[in-house]
């Protein structure tokens, strides 16, 4: 096979998969929360309608799904699970296997679990208050005493971004469209006000703005989706379309094995000793 077609099967590997992520991801729910009941797929739906069917969840969480997908779809290749994908797939192996490693990265849980964390944070917080919305005084308290304790804000600060998640801002404007009232959109938007400007007072953090994970899980907590567990599912099926749409890039542009650079013990030598020879000129001129 000619390399210039490469990227015809795995189009054709891409669509299958995309397509049946939605069905996989509501039968393991149905596996592990339901007995083993299943909502049968209704092909007339798009992935994001047909993904809520499934699941036995009404309007308007098919948006909820439609906007879950496409927000974790990818990030600029360089997270671990979308990273992951990509190394794989430049070995020219398939989609499916590609998608198995980018899953098993997704899994860790320095990755994953971000939003879980961020809700138990949540609800650690509501256990104390007896579920009654703090002031803006209780929650600036609540965050000095997570940082003074040692433990970071879950869902704040990002490797990449040094300015408030976009992806945080479109869950925003739909939470306050359609679920103001809830106690617990109450916490993030409370939090969201306070939390900024203690990190930069506290100065450790590179970027004291919320990200997408600050606001996920909130959304499918309010429509009934509070298992933990399930949602990386939720994570590995956005993140799946992005790292296929990726592959089949890869193959039409015909990239290269992915191959990180490496670093001798010798050259690290030599950046120390350069490193050395600098020092005291640096002190001279301070």
């Amino acid at each position: 096979m000619n390399k210039i077609g490469y990227w015809d099967s795995t189009y054709e590997d891409s669509l299958n998969l995309i397509a049946k992520l939605p069905e996989i991801a509501t039968y393991i729910y149905a596996k592990l929360y339901r007995d083993g009941k299943r909502i049968q797929s209704n092909p007339a739906l798009d992935l994001g309608g047909n993904f809520a069917h499934m699941m036995g969840i009404p309007k308007p969480y098919d948006d909820v799904a439609r906007m879950h997908f496409i927000l974790h779809s990818d990030h600029e290749s360089g997270n671990v699970s979308a990273h992951t994908g990509h190394l794989v797939g430049s070995s020219l192996a398939d989609v499916y296997l590609s998608v198995s490693s980018m899953i098993n990265g997704l899994a860790g849980p320095l990755h994953g679990l971000a939003n879980q964390e961020v809700l138990r944070w949540l609800h650690e917080l509501m256990d104390r208050m007896d579920h009654k919305v703090p002031t803006e005084d209780e929650m600036r308290q609540y965050v000095w005493d997570t940082l003074n304790a040692g433990m970071v804000i879950p869902g704040y600060g990002h490797a990449v971004l040094r300015k408030t998640d976009p992806r945080f801002l479109l869950q925003r404007d739909f939470a306050l469209k359609h679920m103001a009232d809830d106690p617990i959109f109450k916490y993030v938007d409370l939090l969201y006000r306070v939390a900024p400007a203690i990190l930069m007072e506290h100065g450790k953090a590179k970027n004291p703005w919320p990200n997408v994970d600050a606001h996920s899980g909130a959304l499918q907590w309010y429509y009934g989706v509070r298992e933990y567990d399930f949602y990386t599912v939720l994570f590995g099926i956005g993140r799946a379309i992005g790292v296929c749409a990726n592959l089949i890039w890869d193959r039409a542009l015909m990239y290269p094995l992915e191959r990180p650079k490496s670093i001798t013990t010798a050259m690290l030598e030599e950046i120390v000793e350069k490193a050395k020879k600098k020092e005291p000129k640096q002190e001279a001129d301070s």
